[in-house]
This record gives structure tokens, C-alpha cells and sequence, in this order.
């Protein structure tokens, strides 16, 4: 959003950019503190008088739209990193600690595990490798052109020097980068032979502390050197050039990593960036004032004008408008909200105005909760990282003994010079063999994956979850609220003989005020719809999936499915042709009973939504076998399931009947994911091997699912599924670039093909190829932002 964004240079940029303009006196950009020097790419406002000019239309524009905020200085962070930050290392997420630093295991800069500020900047190591990489560019340019000018006709700069004045030139451009540059880099590697945990930065120190070492002694001591160090014409070679440009690599190799793991979070940050700053508060006296969000406390009314963005989850109180819910749920028609509707911070209000009551605000927002889940899934690992991890874990002292066993090889048979053969083939093969790439391959996916699953309402609990839906063959979906609208509403009350159906309708609604069940909410709003009043309940008692008993009036009513009424001991209803029926119409039929007798039934039926019978088609093609699990009697299921073509149904089912079903397909060797929203799946939402909860539900099942559907619709597994599968290949792409190169990288530099071919790679070389085993990895993750899901 920003101007020091992961996509822009950064400070250091902008800074030297402003400063090449000399046409005015420079100012201070209040925004951001650069300094900026006005010109005509650079905006200006006047504020109070005074004119304040801005390095982007980005800082003009936060600038505009809350001047005081930055004129007092009440956007600056008052400390680098709030009180209590843990820092974790994105390859080892096991790796916590309360300080930035770099990681035991790989020697990777920790990274903050709260979630981002709006005003957060590019991440320090990014800003210190970035001048790094510069100065080393800069000082490597004309050191390659004094040792390779011979190979392009440029050798008399060489002559011009003559070969002792050109090796002290050497070493006077190539320390600065060996040494300052790549500093990092050799303390990682010292420290990782210290701890005893060989990382990539074992090799990079080990081959580009050898060549260096070696040339210097090779310039300040050359007669030490035996004949098998020196050329034809005597002379000790250098390699000063190889570990610049190795070093100047690996920083661009380490440059486009920590600018990828950036980008990977653009999907939080644009996340935050939904919310609202300010909103509409209205006053006890009816007064209306902007305040800032995060005053906005849970009771109170806020108005919602035409085009604004909601700035809290609430309840509308007055007015009617259509919410752009896309950003959030990745569903692009609007949706109607009226009065009672629940509205959710940050979507954005159609043409109506609309007053809303907070219900929830700060970290207990629905966006809120959506950013840390997101964000603790790109810190997850899914379990196709060890693969890596056990490679990587053997990798590093195999190539330690290649290089040795190179470095004897050519040392033995090799060509004059041959020592000086053998010390290029062995730094050859501890660069490309670097393990960069291997270490990159599943956490970069997984960070892009969980960002493009949030932009699309697909909420990715855990790395693992997404690793194994794409292994699911059965899903098991709930009918309540998943396949339905989860709103059912009473469609009749058919009254036994000698009963009334006001009479009954009264004794179930009455009843079943004190349930907290839809199908209860269905009949009490029927009641209330037809003007009947209700009365009090006592002894009321809930039987899980079965029913409800009471007292209503001092008579003893009962009401359920045929499962209470046999436990009960009534076989009345048995005979009741009409409640058949309307089961084979889809709905569900419930038995009011009034001491043992049957007086009548009320049938209530719950629609279907839209979106489910095109998702179950998708989710058909996508290779899943659908199960419907349901508490409805078995000729209401059926009839539901052979309107959307469902493969199987079980039906009368108790919430302990679900998890058990799903226990029985993983014992049948299935791979099976459970999609529900109520309190009674979390069971099996826990059992399943992917857990998918919808997102309208209930916070236990939420807790319990390895996804989390923000919308609450079957689409949304779609999006699930196809964003696993994209992921897992993906993972298995990124693992093969990287291993081929290695694989085809390390024999070639180790000098397999000299004696055939007369190819031997040079360290310069196996620098490159190292350096695009890391882009080929990052370029190819980051493809998942664009997948179609």
C-alpha cells in the first residue's frame, strides 16, 4: 500500500532518488521522514498555512485524509517491537525466541510472529543486504574486468598493470566485498560449525573463505606455493573475483528471497488495509462524530453511509442496503441486509444507509481473527517438510566429502596446474551445491498459499491440513446450515384427530423456546408469525438428537423425531401417511405428543442454498465421493440427496453417530474430510482427517476444522480443494528444481565430464546455477497468488 512496501526499493531508495534533485530546498517528507526535494513527480498539500511536500501520492494521501496524526508525531511506533514479540525462523518454526537474530539451524533472520503494522517497513536484514549487495556490485564490476578483460580483448588493461600490480588490484577490490559484504554469510558459517548444525552458510563461508584465503597468501606470500599452484608461466593463480561474485550472488539470491517472503505477506497487509480508520459514531443525544476505529467500543451505534466500509462486526438496528462481502468470502454478488442482519468490518455498504450496533470490535472482529489465522498458517509446517528437512540434514556433509574427494582427485590426476584445479573444483562444488533452494521449497508455497486461500474466504488453520486435503477422497458434509440455508422455517401443523392445530402449534412453540436448536427458532417464529402468545415451560429437559420434553400449562408435552417417541413407547405414528409425505419432499417432520399420545406433527423445512447443488457437481469432478450425515429421518435425506445427487446418506444420526462415521471410512482405508458448523460436529470434525467448518458457525467447530469457510458454502471447498492440490504440486515442483540442480549441479562441478568433454564449472558458474535454483524455487511458489481457485 505503501511507498516501503516489499515491491518498492525502500528508504534507501527513495532518499537517493529525492537528493539527485537539486532544483529546491529539500523538506521532510512528514509522513515517512525522508527528505524529499520538490519537483514535478512530487506531490505537495497546504495545511494551515503551510505547504508540505511528499516522495509519493501514497504519503499525500494518508497525509490528506488525517494531518494531525502525523503532525504530532502519533503514527510513530513508540518502540521497535511491541512489549513480549517472539521472533521465529520461517524454515523452523520450532525456532522461537524473544529477540531478532538469526536461526541456530539454517543461520535465516528470525522474523516477528505478530502480525504486521500498517506502518511496519521492509524487514532490517532486507534494508542491510540491499546496501550490501551495492556495494559489492559496485567494487565486483571493475574486478571483473581486470581478470576476464583477456576473454573479451580487453587484456591490455592487464598488460598495463603487469600480473604482481594487478593481484594487489585484485585484492584491494575484492577484500571490501569478501570481507564487508559477505560477512554475514562467513559469521553464519562459523557459527554453524560452532553449534554443530551445517547449514547453506557452511558451504558459501567454506568455499569463499578457502578462495580467498588462499589468493591472499597467493599475493602477500606467493614463493610458499609449490609447482602445482603455478601455471606455465610461474604465476600463483587468485581467485579474488570468484568469491566477489559469489558473494554479490548469494546476497541477490538472499535479496529476492526476503523480497518474496515479503510479498508472500502482501495478503495479510491487504487484509489490514480493508479495515476502515475511522468511524461514524452516533451519539445518546443523536449527534454524530468521526472517531478513530480503534475508540469504537462493543453497544455502540454507528452509522454506515452509502459506499463506506463497515468498520466493526454488528447487528444493522435501522435501514436496509445490499454488502460487498468479497473481499472476505471471495463471493462477488452483494448480499441483502436488513434489520437483525449481522454485518462483518470492513465489507462495503451498497447505496443504503444503515445504523449498526458494535458487537465486536479490536482483536475480536471476524477480520481481526482472520489475519492471526492467517498468519500462524505461513509459520506452520506441513508434513512433506520433512522430506526436505531429512535430505537437507544429510546434504551438507555429503557435499563436504565430495568437495574433499574432488579436491584429492584432481590433486592426484589432474592437469597442470593441478592443486590449483583441484581448490577451484572443490569451492565449485561447495557453491552449487548450496541448499537454499531445498530449504525454500515448502515453507515459500505454503506462506503464498495460505495468503491467496484468505483472499478467496478459504481460512487455512495449519500447513498440515492443507497438505492432506488434497489426499481426501470422502466428504462427509453436515445438512443443516452446510447443504442448507441453515434458516429453516415452519411449513405446516397438522393436528391429530380431536386436537386443534393453534392448540398444538402453542404446546411445540412454547416448548421449544427454550432450545436453542434452528428447528426450534423455525417453530416459535411460526407461532409468533400467526399471533399465538406462549406460554411457560417448566422441566424442560433436551434429549440430543432425538427431542425435547416439558411442562407447558401443567400438562406433559413432548416433541421429537420417531426416535424419542419409541423411547417414550409410542408406535401412534406409525400410520401417518402425510408425515411420509412431506419427508419425501424434503422436509423435516417433527411429533408433538401430549402425555403418550401423538396430537399432531409440524413440518419444517429448510431450503436448499444456490450454491450447493453446482459445488457438489465441482467437488464431484474433483475425484470426492459426498456423504451426507444428517439427524433428519431417512426419507427426508434421501429425498434431499437425490435432488443434489449425493453418493451416500446416513441418516437418524446422533452427534457421537458422526465421528464414529467417520472412524468407519478411515478404517475402510479413506481419506476423509468433514464439513459442518454446528456445536454437535466438532467430534467429528476433530476425527476427520481435514476438518472443514463454516464459517457462519459455531466457534468450537471452528476451533476443531483444519479450514474455515468465511462464507459458509460448499464453494468454498471448491476453492479448498483446488488450493490444495495447486499447492501440493507446486511443493513437488519447487523439491525437483531443486534437487535436479544439485543432483545434476555437484558431479558436473566435481569435474565428472572433464576427462570426456573437457568441462570443468568454475566457481563464478556454480554460483549462478546455485543463485537460480533459489529463483526458480521463489518465482515458481509465488505463481500460486494467480492460481484459479
Amino acid at each position: 500500500m505503501n511507498t516501503h512496501d516489499s515491491g518498492s526499493p525502500g528508504h534507501t531508495g527513495h532518499a537517493t532518488d529525492c537528493q539527485h534533485e537539486h532544483s529546491a530546498k529539500p523538506f521532510k517528507d512528514p509522513v515517512c521522514g525522508m527528505i524529499v526535494v520538490p519537483g514535478t513527480n512530487r506531490p505537495s498539500t497546504e495545511h494551515d498555512g503551510q505547504t508540505y511536500h511528499f516522495c509519493s501520492s501514497k504519503c499525500h494521501e494518508k497525509f490528506v485524509a488525517d494531518p494531525a496524526r502525523y503532525l504530532t508525531g502519533a503514527h510513530a511506533p513508540a518502540e521497535p517491537a511491541p512489549k513480549g514479540m517472539k521472533y521465529t525462523c520461517p524454515m523452523h518454526p520450532e525456532i522461537v525466541r524473544d529477540a531478532p537474530g538469526e536461526c541456530p539451524k539454517c543461520g535465516m533472520a528470525l522474523e516477528p510472529m505478530g502480525v504486521p503494522t500498517e506502518d511496519a517497513g521492509p524487514p532490517p536484514e532486507l534494508i542491510d543486504f540491499r546496501r550490501r549487495f551495492r556495494v559489492g556490485a559496485v567494487l565486483t564490476v571493475p574486478l571483473l574486468i581486470l581478470t576476464m578483460g583477456p576473454m573479451v580483448g580487453l587484456g591490455f588493461l592487464r598488460e598495463m598493470f603487469g600480473e604482481r600490480a594487478a593481484q594487489w588490484a585484485e585484492l584491494l577490490l575484492g577484500s571490501p566485498v569478501i570481507l564487508w559484504a559477505g560477512w554475514p554469510f562467513l559469521e553464519r558459517g562459523v557459527r554453524s560449525v560452532i553449534s554443530r548444525s551445517l547449514n547453506m552458510f557452511t558451504l558459501i563461508s567454506l568455499g569463499v573463505g578457502s578462495a580467498y584465503l588462499f589468493s591472499v597468501a597467493a599475493v602477500l606470500l606467493p614463493d610458499i606455493f609449490p609447482a602445482g599452484f603455478r601455471d606455465a608461466e610461474g604465476h600463483v593463480g587468485v581467485y579474488f573475483e570468484a568469491g566477489a561474485v559469489i558473494v554479490v550472488l548469494v546476497l541477490l539470491g538472499q535479496l529476492m528471497e526476503l523480497g518474496a517472503r515479503e510479498r508472500t505477506g502482501s495478503a495479510i497487509r491487504a487484509l489490514l488495509d480493508l479495515a476502515p480508520k475511522t468511524a461514524r459514531i452516533i451519539r445518546a443525544d443523536d449527534r454524530e462524530e468521526e472517531i478513530p476505529l480503534e475508540d469504537v467500543a462493543v453497544g455502540d451505534r454507528l452509522r454506515v453511509r452509502p459506499g463506506d466500509k463497515v468498520p466493526v462486526d454488528g447487528v444493522v438496528v435501522e435501514g436496509r442496503s445490499s454488502i460487498d462481502e468479497s473481499m472476505l468470502s471471495g463471493e462477488s454478488v452483494p448480499v441483502e441486509k436488513t434489520e437483525g442482519d449481522a454485518v462483518t468490518g470492513a465489507t462495503i455498504n451498497g447505496t443504503g444507509s444503515l445504523i449498526i450496533e458494535a458487537k465486536r470490535v479490536g482483536a475480536d472482529t471476524l477480520l481481526s481473527q482472520i489475519v492471526d489465522m492467517v498468519a500462524n498458517a505461513q509459520r506452520s509446517r506441513a508434513p512433506i517438510q520433512k522430506l526436505a528437512d531429512s535430505v537437507a540434514g544429510k546434504f551438507v556433509p555429503a557435499v563436504l566429502a565430495i568437495a574433499v574427494m574432488a579436491f584429492v582427485g584432481w590433486a592426484v590426476w589432474g592437469p597442470t596446474p593441478a592443486l590449483a584445479y583441484a581448490l577451484v573444483s572443490a569451492v565449485a562444488v561447495l557453491i552449487i551445491a548450496c541448499p537454499c533452494a531445498l530449504g525454500l521449497a515448502t515453507p515459500m508455497s505454503i506462506m503464498t498459499a495460505t495468503g491467496r486461500g484468505a483472499q478467496a474466504g478459504v481460512l487455512i488453520k495449519n500447513a498440515e491440513a492443507l497438505e492432506r486435503f488434497a489426499k481426501v477422497d470422502v466428504l462427509i458434509v453436515d445438512k443443516t446450515g452446510t447443504l442448507t440455508v441453515g434458516k429453516p422455517r415452519l411449513v405446516e401443523v397438522l393436528p391429530a384427530a380431536g386436537y386443534d392445530g393453534d392448540e398444538v402449534l402453542f404446546l411445540a412453540a412454547s416448548l421449544e423456546r427454550a432450545s436453542e436448536h434452528p428447528l426450534a427458532e423455525a417453530i416459535v417464529s411460526g407461532a409468533e408469525a400467526r399471533g399465538i402468545s406462549l406460554a411457560k415451560t417448566e422441566a424442560f429437559a433436551a434429549f440430543t438428537g432425538k427431542g425435547v420434553k416439558g411442562t407447558v400449562d401443567g400438562r406433559a408435552v413432548a416433541l421429537g423425531n420417531a426416535r424419542l417417541l419409541e423411547e417414550m413407547g409410542v408406535d401412534g405414528y406409525r400410520d401417518m401417511a402425510e408425515a411420509n409425505r412431506r419427508r419425501d419432499q424434503g422436509e423435516t417432520v417433527m411429533f408433538v405428543l401430549i402425555g403418550n399420545e401423538v396430537a399432531g406433527l409440524v413440518s419444517v423445512a429448510d431450503p436448499i442454498k444456490d450454491s450447493t447443488p453446482e459445488a457438489l457437481k465441482a467437488l464431484h469432478e474433483l475425484g470426492l465421493r459426498i456423504v451426507m450425515a444428517t439427524g433428519d429421518n431417512e426419507r427426508t435425506a434421501r429425498a434431499v440427496a437425490a435432488r443434489l445427487g449425493i453418493d451416500e446418506i446416513r441418516a437418524d444420526v446422533l452427534p457421537a453417530d458422526k465421528a464414529r462415521i467417520v472412524t468407519e471410512l478411515q478404517a475402510a482405508g479413506h481419506k476423509v474430510a468433514m464439513a459442518g458448523d454446528g456445536v454437535n460436529d466438532a467430534p467429528a470434525l476433530a476425527q476427520a482427517d481435514v476438518g472443514i467448518a463454516m464459517g457462519t458457525g459455531a466457534d468450537v467447530a471452528i476451533e476443531s476444522a483444519g479450514f474455515t469457510l468465511v462464507k459458509g458454502e460448499l464453494t468454498g471447498i471448491v476453492r479448498a480443494r483446488k488450493l490444495s492440490v495447486a499447492t501440493m504440486r507446486n511443493i513437488r515442483q519447487n523439491l525437483f528444481f531443486a534437487l535436479v540442480y544439485n543432483a545434476a549441479g555437484v558431479p558436473v562441478a566435481a569435474g565428472v565430464l572433464y576427462p570426456f568433454l573437457g568441462i570443468l564449472i568454475s566457481p563464478i558458474f556454480a554460483a549462478v546455477a546455485m543463485s537460480m535454483s533459489s529463483v526458480s524455487v521463489v518465482a515458481n511458489a509465488l505463481r500460486l497468488r494467480r492460481v484459479d481457485i
